[in-house]
């Protein structure tokens, strides 16, 4: 049994000078090796926006696969699949770029030993209605059989069961049978906590309500709506739950994607102490300090 602390990506300019030394401010090719030396595992999120090509995969691989030992990569299926393709109920299409992923992507992480979870964070508009649950089962059916980890976040509310507590039954049983995750979530809104699979996903998203639902104010200091700092007693609150799915799984994965100034670096390394898992650590510096354009002239 073994849990994984990371975060939703690591190539942000305002980590340099919180996270990244100054050194390496123009040095983005060197900031993944970095990063790496004090987690596990990372979540890649541009693989949403724009599947990536051979060379790109390639790079991950060799910058990483004979440097540290163990590290995982998560990835996050392109829009064109779940925001496009599931929405529009296009299922041929959605399977296209499943297995194009697949081929440019995961079988090559997987190969190189270094694919972590796949995860599939769904559009808030895809709706459990009509064929939708045999739609998304048809596009999991395509790579289940690859021994992936799955992992499913729901983002609709028809999703849940009457009690608006769980996940609805038919959509838990479709996951069950193909030990796909359900994601679990901390985050604006209410999301169900239910474990489908012997391998567990937890995303931190930060809890700012009012950026997420578009009510912030003009005079707001806060970069974007991931711009949140948890607090000790929010990260403790979670360590049972973490423990349980330890052990009720092989393995847990956890990202955290509150990375506006580096704060999801902190609050990893604090969810890490919390666990008792041994890490190398960094103070992190939340100020304002610089702006990366300093460092061009």
């Amino acid at each position: 049994m073994t849990i994984l602390v990371g975060c939703s990506g690591w190539s942000y300019d305002d980590w340099v000078g919180r996270f990244y030394p100054i050194e390496l401010a123009k040095k983005k090719g060197e900031w993944l090796a970095y990063y790496a030396q004090f987690f596990d595992t990372v979540e890649i999120n541009s693989t949403y926006y724009h599947p990536p090509g051979e060379r790109q995969v390639q790079s991950w691989i060799k910058k990483l696969k004979d440097r540290v030992a163990g590290f995982e990569y998560s990835v996050k299926m392109p829009g064109l699949v779940t925001h496009q393709s599931l929405v529009e109920g296009d299922v041929e299409k959605a399977l296209f770029w499943t297995s194009s992923f697949d081929k440019t992507c995961l079988s090559p992480l997987k190969e190189a030993d270094l694919l972590g979870g796949v995860l599939f964070q769904l559009s808030p508009h895809f709706k459990n209605e009509g064929q939708a649950i045999s739609r998304l089962a048809e596009v999991l059916d395509a790579l289940a059989s690859q021994g992936y980890n799955l992992a499913v976040e729901f983002r609709h509310r028809s999703w849940m069961d009457e009690g608006e507590t769980e996940i609805d039954p038919e959509a838990s049983e479709v996951l069950r049978e193909r030990n796909v995750a359900n994601v679990l979530i901390d985050g604006p809104g209410h999301y169900p906590g239910m474990m489908t699979a012997d391998h567990a996903y937890i995303r931190f998203h930060g809890r700012n309500y009012d950026i997420w639902y578009g009510s912030e104010k003009e005079d707001d200091h806060r970069l974007n709506r991931y711009d949140y700092l948890y607090n000790k007693d929010q990260l403790n609150r979670w360590v049972p739950k973490i423990k349980d799915a330890e052990l009720r799984t092989t393995r847990v994965r956890m990202y955290f994607n509150n990375h506006a100034r580096a704060k999801a670096v902190r609050n990893a390394f604090q969810m890490m102490d919390m666990l008792l898992i041994e890490h190398k650590s960094k103070e992190i510096s939340l100020q304002d300090q610089f702006t990366l354009g300093e460092f061009g002239k």
